[in-house]
């Protein structure tokens, strides 16, 4: 069997053979000490960081879709958003401790899935930006006019996505094993070979369907949505939402071109080291493959910083995070309202029963008294609480200056008698 002439590579007790180093996990056995160690930890930053920056994005188009009804440009931004945090919360740790170790110990679950969950998320990404650009040009092409989509069509969207990511790059997971050599175990992708000829049509298919096809379609769209944002508006109304729409152009079109140029070497050392297992030619450079895996990572990373930096509401929506959060910790007690319950002249603290028994009593009648006063009190402002006079009142008072009250119901015949013997 053939040697690899590589001396970056090798087991704890041997050099790795051909067949182990094209396989799927073989660039974990790094052997020098530097990059044993960089690689790792460069890993780990991008995970941490990159997984709080897209925590923070998704909390903001979460906050924004309560605010307002949420639409199909968000909602793909904040499905592309979710798949970069998926990709660095399970995915990113595990390749690091990978990376780290002489021999895979992780498992057969993570061996088979490891690869096939990486290849899964980014294929949704780039499914993903393709149904953006679409969107967006149909959004450019007549800004003003408001497109309702029902929520039920954006579920159907996502989970669309989402399958066709999963099921495209199930021979990852479906030909990836343990196996055993010199130095310990290996995750290695091995294709039997009634299985072959399906590989190497695959192997030519893949990126096409999950790279080339999504991203060209992706760009085409953003470029004829730029150029119609470039035309004039006569009408101010016209002008500001051209101006608006081009503003997400940009920042959907600068999405794009990062994740097409930074997702790149990845593809090429994947068919490279394909065909290099097909044909016996050689095969990429270490450290080639490492930085362009490691590069196809920090795409997570760069996304919410490239949102944040080209979208005006996205910086409104990061500062008024940012503005409740800092107020929640700083922000002072609420002090009660005055009011008839809550007044605002403090009040002698009530005496405990031990202290109070030494207390002198009080007068019992001036008790009392104090009391019916303050029902009185009590009973006046009530009745006159809002400054309205009772009917029955009213009545009385028309009645009496009309003159119109009958002798039976006068509540004052007194002074009817006095007018009567002075008539007389």
């Amino acid at each position: 069997m053939d040697k690899l002439q590589d001396g970056n590579f090798s087991a704890a007790n041997g050099t790795l053979n051909r067949r182990s180093f094209l396989g799927k996990g073989a660039y974990q056995h790094l052997q020098q000490g530097d990059l044993k160690v960089l690689v790792p930890v460069g890993l780990g930053v991008i995970s941490v960081l990159g997984f709080i920056a897209n925590a923070t994005a998704v909390g903001v188009l979460v906050g924004n879709a309560r605010k307002s009804k949420l639409s199909l440009i968000n909602a793909l931004i904040l499905n592309l958003l979710m798949a970069d945090g998926l990709l660095l919360a399970f995915a990113v740790p595990f390749k690091a401790t990978a990376y780290s170790r002489a021999s895979w110990t992780l498992g057969l679950a993570l061996c088979k899935t490891c690869d096939w969950f990486v290849h899964s998320c980014m294929a949704a990404k780039s499914f993903t930006v393709a149904i953006m650009a679409k969107a967006c040009y149909r959004y450019v092409s007549n800004p003003t006019k408001q497109v309702t989509i029902r929520l039920k069509t954006i579920v159907v969207v996502l989970l669309f996505t989402w399958l066709l990511a999963c099921v495209l790059p199930l021979p990852h997971w479906l030909f990836t094993s343990l196996q055993k050599e010199e130095g310990g175990l290996l995750c290695v992708l091995e294709v039997p070979p009634e299985a072959r000829e399906f590989m190497s049509f695959y192997v030519k298919a893949y990126p096409l369907l999950a790279f080339c096809a999504p991203l060209s379609f992706a760009l085409l769209y953003f470029w004829r949505a730029y150029g119609r944002c470039q035309r004039r508006c006569s009408k101010t109304q016209n002008l500001r939402a051209q101006i608006r729409s081009r503003k997400l152009t940009l920042m959907l079109f600068g999405l794009t071109v990062a994740m097409a140029t930074m997702w790149l070497p990845q593809w090429v050392s994947w068919v490279w080291m394909r065909h290099a297992a097909d044909s016996n030619g050689p095969v990429p450079p270490v450290l080639f493959a490492v930085a362009a895996q490691f590069v196809m990572f920090t795409i997570s990373l760069a996304n919410p910083l490239i949102v944040l930096a080209l979208s005006e509401e996205f910086r409104e929506g990061y500062k008024g995070l940012w503005r409740r959060l800092t107020l929640r910790k700083h922000a002072p007690k609420p002090q009660p309202k005055p009011g008839p319950h809550a007044p605002t002249a403090p009040r002698s603290p009530t005496p405990r029963p031990e202290a109070s028994a030494h207390l002198p009593p009080r007068n019992t009648d001036e008790s009392r008294a104090d009391k019916q006063e303050q029902q009185q009190e009590e009973s006046s402002g009530n009745g006159n609480k809002d400054g309205l006079v009772p009917p029955d009142v009213e009545q009385f008072w028309n009645e009496r200056e009309s003159g119109s009250m009958s002798q039976e119901n006068d509540p004052i015949p007194w002074e009817h008698q006095d007018h009567k013997e002075d008539k007389q």
